[in-house]
């Protein structure tokens, strides 16, 4: 593996930094910009002050981006990576609200999402598309050059990454539970280096002392991760999901929203459709997922397509780094280098690993549960896919792998308790598919579906 391969300046992929950048964004784009910046600190339905912004009044953002000079050629000419970087963001906050804009007012009256604009101006379009271009990803709005891991602004410079000391830079509905909602994901991948730093030493491992070793390591970071994510009920309340959630819908997918897709005036006269922001383009679990052999397990379905689409949506030197862990570990290398060695010990820590990315994803199907499915019957995540079905999709192939790595630990294994384990997965297979009983139709109850993890103790709240 190449570690060069897995930079671009803004971020790059090693025992470090993890997949959070290598220096803080910039909070404020130059001067010479300022023009666009007012224009993204007017945007908020809550400015800083607690007034209420552009977003927050009918008509207002478009008359704010009627009047916005068309900084193209500036754009062109720009060579230093964070100042791409918070150009990016800006331009792609400010496409997503211009365009989703009418679909969020007519949430406020009839509790349905409504048509958003079809065109995107030619002022917001044409630099966007150039930026996107010094990127190389695609101009909409993204989970790491913008609505996320390029999104945050440290409080207090002295303190590390817990969300509480992160402020975002730019903003939709600029109240608490939209910082806490994105600002957690930040928060969560300060535990990347470490996730990150134990795979490459796998790869290195040349003996089961050392194997087992990068195992422990793994685990140690999925643990905090686990810990960090369940922060979530408290950062971001979830009656409150839908202020924003609809700001970071995609065309793709979602074409009771677009329609056929937008127009990039000035760019091309034939609508484009791209993929909304979804926490989906975070790179912790498909790590996981490659690096322990969950992949193998994935079913061969549209939903799988789907995650595999979305690798496109990550910067290159992130999709680099999937990809060549993807060539090293082939064969699920990890399973049948712990059974060629008959090693014990690191199969019980392979259990544990996927134990937590079970824990992971189900506690991210909770969050879909009680943050979407209590809140709105529509039926497509920002990402454009059907937000029932595709998390079962990826807890199914966490659980099926489970069972095959128990399977071959030994029973009286000092490591940890078999039957406790055994007993653990079926109850976890159980709550799925009593689930699943419980959502075929449209009228189906979120709180019942959620008060299933309660009554079998699988709850993550």
């Amino acid at each position: 593996m190449n570690l060069e391969n897995y930079s671009d300046s803004f971020f790059e992929v090693n025992h470090i930094n993890g997949f959070l950048p290598k220096k803080s964004p910039l909070a404020v784009l130059p001067k010479k910009y300022n023009e666009l910046q007012v224009l993204i600190d007017e945007m908020p339905i809550k400015k800083d002050d607690g007034t209420g912004g552009l977003l927050s009044r009918r008509g207002e953002i478009e008359k704010g981006v009627s009047t916005l000079s068309n900084f193209k050629n500036l754009v062109e000419g720009e060579e230093d990576i964070l100042i791409i970087q918070a150009l990016f963001r800006a331009y792609a906050f400010l496409s997503s609200a211009y365009l989703l804009a009418p679909a969020h007012f007519n949430y406020i009256d009839t509790k349905k999402y409504g048509q958003a604009h079809k065109i995107l101006p030619s002022q917001i379009a044409e630099p966007f598309v150039i930026v996107s271009k010094k990127l190389n990803v695609y101009p909409f709005m993204d989970y790491h050059y913008a609505y996320s891991l390029g999104n945050f602004v440290k409080i207090d410079k002295s303190k590390g990454y817990e969300w509480e000391n992160l402020a975002m830079a730019a903003k939709f509905s600029g109240m608490d539970d939209e910082r806490g909602f994105i600002m957690l994901h930040v928060d969560i991948n300060q535990h990347s280096p470490e996730l990150v730093g134990s795979i490459l030493d796998y790869l290195k491992a040349d003996e089961e002392k050392s194997v087992n070793l990068s195992l422990s390591k793994c685990l140690s970071a999925m643990k905090k991760i686990n810990e960090r994510r369940q922060v979530m009920w408290q950062a971001s309340r979830w009656k409150h999901y839908n202020d924003f959630r609809v700001f970071i819908m995609g065309i793709k997918g979602n074409d009771e929203i677009f329609g056929d897709g937008v127009i990039y005036e000035g760019v091309s006269d034939k609508p484009v459709q791209y993929r909304g922001q979804t926490g989906a383009q975070d790179n912790i679990i498909p790590t996981a997922d490659i690096f322990t052999g969950v992949i193998g397990y994935y079913p061969t379905n549209d939903l799988t397509k789907y995650l595999l689409d979305l690798r496109s949506y990550r910067p290159k030197c992130i999709q680099n780094f999937l990809s060549d862990i993807k060539d090293e570990m082939g064969d699920n290398r990890l399973f049948n280098n712990l059974k060629e060695s008959e090693n014990e010990e690191g199969f019980c820590l392979l259990l544990q690993i996927l134990d937590e990315i079970y824990y992971f994803r189900n506690g991210h199907w909770q969050f879909v549960q009680k943050y979407i499915m209590a809140n709105t019957k529509y039926a497509k995540a920002t990402g454009g896919t059907p937000i029932i079905s595709w998390i079962p999709n990826q807890i199914t192939a966490v659980l099926n792998y489970m069972s095959d790595v128990i399977d071959l630990i030994p029973t009286g294994t000092k490591h940890l308790n078999k039957s406790s384990y055994l007993d653990s997965i079926n109850k976890k297979k159980d709550l799925l598919n009593k689930q699943l009983q419980l959502l075929h139709g449209d009228d189906y109850n979120a709180d019942e579906v959620f008060s299933l993890n309660k009554k079998m103790n699988l709850n993550d709240d």
